[in-house]
Formats: C-alpha cells, sequence, structure tokens
C-alpha cells in the first residue's frame, strides 16, 4: 500500500526531529536528516498497523473482508 505522510522535521542540537501531524504519536529521530526520516516512517508504519489489527478484532466471521486502495 501506497501512502504518503507529512513529516515536520527540525534541527535540535546535533539531533534531528520529526513528528507526522496526520498521526498523532508518530515520532523519529536521528543524528541525520535520512535517519530521522526513516525513524519516523518505521513509527507510522508500528502505529498503523497496530491500529490495523485492533480494528479487526471483534469482527464477526462472516463479515466479508475485501480491500480497498486509494492514490
Amino acid at each position: 500500500m501506497h501512502n504518503e505522510f507529512t513529516a515536520i522535521v527540525e534541527k535540535d542540537g546535533e539531533w534531528f526531529i520529526a513528528y507526522c501531524p496526520e498521526i498523532p504519536g508518530a515520532n523519529g529521530q536521528g543524528k541525520t536528516k535520512d535517519e530521522c526520516l526513516k525513524s519516523l516512517a518505521d513509527a507510522i508504519d508500528l502505529i498503523l498497523e497496530d491500529r490495523r489489527e485492533d480494528s479487526l478484532r471483534g469482527i464477526p466471521a462472516e463479515a466479508i473482508r475485501e480491500m480497498v486502495s486509494i492514490g
């Protein structure tokens, strides 16, 4: 699945820090901007996967599951 999110990146001393306003709680950090963005992308991936698993618990067995693609 292809998704794009906004990364807000700031320099804090020798570190880069980033967050994603669309995904509350998604933060990243790194000594370089690239490391920081990779860290943020990993955080976004983990949060979305956790939310997906959590949202699918308790769905009735007879319900039909379909995948939808956007964008």
